[in-house]
């Protein structure tokens, strides 16, 4: 595999970008430290990224999985306080177990079994959920954490409530740079800029991160009244010496090694086998929408996939990080970004090590408004209005789970939201095979029962109320000819009729396509 330089380093700071605000806010918001966080985004880069058959998705720690951390933090201070952290790293190291071993036994496949209407409609409304939860940090409003992504939050409002309080806090500063930030994306993006090739060498986050810093630096010097507080700024702690060591002097006392004596309590296993399962349907999920969204259309395997992020979590578990799924929208901003390979996602773990470690105080510079722009107009490529439109014309059966599945994520999370997604996709399937698996026609008494390739029993109700209309001395045709299956019920109910119309006068016929399917049939009536 070729590196490609010129796309995936680039790619690699715009990913790099989108992560950080994500690893730190997924991390205060689930309770746990900032640099927990950041870990799990380094190992998702680096070991996740090489592991991973996918060449487009990027892992870390997910929104998705905040409450379950938070749960999980409560319950294990009550079991033992002053080793809650080591009993929940060991309980990451063993969910990554289980996911190695998922993948190991090859039950990777479950996204296949997700109709593509749910998968789109996950994308676009990750992509609103983006845009309504960083409007507030945008105006400079930071009641909640930049990765917060649950419609009740801590602070007692929800998702639509905040932007009315952000609106009357605005911090005008915060809001020049993050309309600032919104304008130089889209013009990078905009056609006059399509054919320079230069500018894949200096990527729009990346100068909308050194023009947000720059403002802020300037109007510190010459208009300090308007100059942005501390708090709207990045703050990942330094833990080195006064010597300027950066975060290298105190990195590993943050490490938190598995609490081995907890593996017999039967609470680690349970907190375990949830967190695995519902991190490895993520990690498909977003497997499967990263797919979609390769301009390449290449294909990623699931059981590798599950393998790496079994690795992945048990790497983590053994320092204390979060656990770790491959994540949309970090994966959606690779691909924009225009990468063509793993290499940038590798890269982006090696950028929050490096940063992080030596640098933190130049990361403390950057304000969340320009972190905001760079997450909103992800979601904007999420969530275009193009995507709606197309959902719409390809029919009612594929718009209504694509809408269902963006309202129910919004107003609760994306498990549920796939989940009825889901529901509503079958239920259409469904209604289709019901209308189009069996064909009647009648002239007067004279009846034609025409059964499609597939016939399930969701015709019973329709073969059913034909038959009552078949009077005494009428005639009924059943034509198999282009049939490969029929329900076993359906062909009872049609044993039953032949017995009745024997008795009624009534002619009946069969049609097939061989003598092979006739024997078939006949047997089985």
């Amino acid at each position: 595999m070729k590196l490609n330089l010129g796309r995936n380093i680039p790619a690699s700071i715009v990913v790099f970008l989108v992560a950080l605000p994500l690893c730190m806010g997924v991390a205060m918001a689930s309770g746990a430290s900032v640099i927990q966080g950041i870990l799990s985004g380094v190992i998702g880069g680096t070991v996740v990224g090489m592991l991973s058959g996918s060449h487009v998705s990027v892992s870390g720690p997910a929104a998705g999985l905040i409450v379950i951390v938070e749960s999980a933090f409560l319950d294990l201070k009550q079991v033992d306080a002053s080793n809650y952290l080591e009993l929940f790293a060991l309980v990451v190291f063993l969910a990554g177990i289980i996911q190695l071993l998922l993948g190991i036994v090859k039950l990777g496949n479950i996204a296949d079994f997700i109709p593509v209407s749910v998968i789109k409609g996950m994308l676009a409304a990750i992509g609103i959920i983006l845009i309504l939860k960083q409007i507030p940090h945008l105006v400079g409003y930071d009641n909640d954490a930049i990765g917060e992504a649950e419609f009740f939050q801590k602070d007692g409002h929800n998702t639509f409530t905040e932007l009315y309080y952000a609106f009357i806090s605005i911090t005008p500063l915060a809001l020049i740079i993050g309309i600032l930030g919104v304008f130089i994306q889209i013009f990078w993006d905009s056609k006059l800029m399509k054919n320079q090739n230069w500018k894949t060498y200096l990527p729009a986050p990346l100068i909308v991160v050194v023009a947000g810093v720059g403002i802020n630096l300037a109007s510190n010097s010459f208009f300090p009244d308007l100059t942005i507080q501390a708090s709207h700024l990045v703050n990942i702690p330094s833990f080195g010496s006064a010597t300027g060591s950066g975060f290298l002097g105190g990195f590993f006392q943050n490490f938190h090694t598995p609490f081995w004596m907890g593996i017999s309590m039967p609470i680690i296993w349970k907190m375990a086998f949830v967190i695995a399962i519902i991190a490895s349907i993520e990690s498909l999920l977003s497997l499967e929408a990263g797919d979609k969204i390769d301009p390449q259309k290449r294909i990623a395997p699931p059981n590798r996939e599950l393998f790496a992020q079994g690795v992945g979590n048990m790497l983590a578990g053994l320092i204390g990080a979060l656990p770790i799924t491959a994540v949309i929208v970090r994966t959606s901003a690779n691909v924009n970004s225009g990468s063509t390979n793993r290499y940038s996602a590798i890269f982006h773990g090696f950028w929050l090590l490096l940063f992080v470690l030596f640098f933190p105080h130049v990361i403390n510079l950057i304000p969340l408004s320009a972190l905001a722009s760079i997450l909103i107009f992800v979601g904007y490529k999420l969530a275009k209005p193009a995507l709606f439109k197309e959902q719409y014309h390809r029919g009612l059966n594929a718009f209504w789970p694509f809408l269902f599945t963006i309202v129910v994520i919004l107003l609760t999370d994306l498990l549920v939201g796939i989940t009825i997604g889901m529901v509503v996709g079958y239920m259409f399937v469904l209604r289709e095979n019901y209308r189009e698996s069996l064909t009647v026609v009648n002239e007067g008494q004279d009846f034609l029962f025409r059964f499609h390739s597939q016939t399930s029993f969701m015709s019973k109700s329709v073969l059913k109320k034909k038959l009552e209309l078949v009077h005494p001395n009428g005639s009924v045709i059943f034509d198999f000819s282009n049939n490969v299956f029929v329900d076993n019920d359906l062909l009872d109910m049609i044993g039953d009729f032949q017995e009745y119309s024997q008795l009624q006068n009534i002619n009946v016929q069969f049609k097939f396509h061989d003598d092979v399917q006739k024997e078939r049939i006949f047997k089985r009536l």
